[in-house]
């Protein structure tokens, strides 16, 4: 690919047309493939998936939606084709003065293991990554990341990702607590997704939450106005570093597939920070090395792990205890807390006293190397 604007966004949100699932999933589906139905409850546009009552936003894209901001479409015609068609998006990124970007889901998701019917939720998620495959098709800057499907054998989630990888995927989106009645995701039960990961080159991806339940009594307080709600619940994702990462290290997944590269999304880097420090005492405190664990958990944190920012000043002054070569710029476009379409003003003012030197790393050098992307140009070219 191409870099003309010296701006990689290591977490955006593709969208996804009405059509999208119907054209794929064969279709003895029928009226159980994810498609656009009003709600019963508002009579707003939302996702019905598996047969169950449309609910939900049809589309999550306020940062295109205009004033008053934020709002959410009621409708799907309502939704800008900048969100859903790719051929339109490449516009929106270039407003935005963006090379590339790596897609995360928006409605209706990328997790189908709740239907508990495996046949379905492997054809829901093949169906979900061949329309990210098509966005690659139209353009290198679209990186998506693979969905798996959780309730096939970890051989079979295996070979999806290759699929998908083959199709032009550039990682895998995790989660930090599996399917009830799966083992945990430190067991070695899940060791064919790292092995596959590892061997591809491609990054496991951590977003948000997670799944996990973070702060959960705080942000379930019945007195929170719906943005309040929100608020609260997105705020707690930047403990989900020091959730998960504790868990690969003092498990040995990492021990074991020394080069898995993991990211942390949506999460801030303040937290990445915190536990860097934390398993890095609790390794020396207990003597873990006598256990087997022979790599310092700092060290190996910034050998194959990486994070992302895109409003935290004051954690950017720490990106030397971090890691320079671990820290990613993000977009979270078109979600609520995107800085769309001046994104350039906001990266300015988290990077306010970085030297001109190390700006092309946090900004898109990082991005390429994590995500094996070989790229031609440079900003301003």
């Amino acid at each position: 690919m191409e870099i003309r604007h010296g701006l990689i966004s290591a977490d955006s949100h593709g969208a996804f047309h009405r059509d999208d699932f119907i054209s794929r999933m064969p279709s003895k589906w029928g009226d159980l493939v994810p498609h656009v139905a009003p709600s019963r409850r508002d009579g707003h546009d939302g996702w019905s998936i598996y047969g169950k009552p449309a609910g939900g936003q049809v589309c999550n894209c306020p940062a295109l939606m205009g004033e008053p901001f934020p709002h959410w479409p009621e409708r799907f015609e309502d939704v800008p084709r900048m969100a859903y068609d790719p051929a339109e998006r490449l516009k929106a990124l270039d407003i935005d003065g963006v090379d590339a970007e790596v897609l995360f889901p928006n409605p209706p998701g990328g997790s189908y293991y709740s239907y508990k019917d495996p046949g379905f939720e492997l054809d829901a998620v093949r169906a979900y990554n061949d329309i990210l495959s098509d966005w690659v098709r139209v353009s290198d800057r679209f990186w998506p990341l693979a969905a798996l499907p959780w309730l096939q054998s970890p051989q079979d989630m295996a070979r999806e990702i290759e699929r998908a990888v083959e199709g032009g995927h550039r990682g895998v989106n995790v989660m930090g607590t599996p399917p009830r009645g799966l083992p945990a995701l430190t067991d070695p039960h899940w060791d064919p997704i790292w092995d596959v990961c590892q061997s591809l080159g491609v990054p496991i991806h951590f977003h948000g939450s997670s799944g996990i339940n973070a702060g959960g009594s705080t942000k379930s307080w019945s007195g929170y106005s719906e943005r309040q709600e929100h608020s609260a619940s997105t705020s707690t994702s930047a403990v989900t570093p020091a959730q998960v990462i504790p868990m690969l290290i003092f498990s040995g997944v990492t021990e074991r597939f020394p080069s898995l590269k993991v990211v942390f999304a949506e999460a801030g880097i303040g937290g990445f920070n915190y536990v860097l420090a934390a398993c890095d005492h609790e390794w020396e405190a207990r003597h873990l090395w006598t256990e087997g664990m022979d790599s310092r958990p700092s060290d190996t944190i910034r050998r194959q792990m990486f994070v992302n920012f895109w409003f935290e000043a004051e954690g950017i002054k720490l990106r030397h205890e971090i890691g320079i070569e671990n820290i990613m710029w993000e977009s979270d476009f078109p979600h609520v807390a995107s800085y769309y379409p001046r994104s350039w003003n906001a990266a300015e003012r988290v990077l306010d006293g970085v030297p001109q030197e190390d700006r092309p790393k946090l900004l898109y050098e990082n991005a390429l190397r994590v995500y094996g992307v070989k790229a031609t140009g440079s900003p301003g070219a």
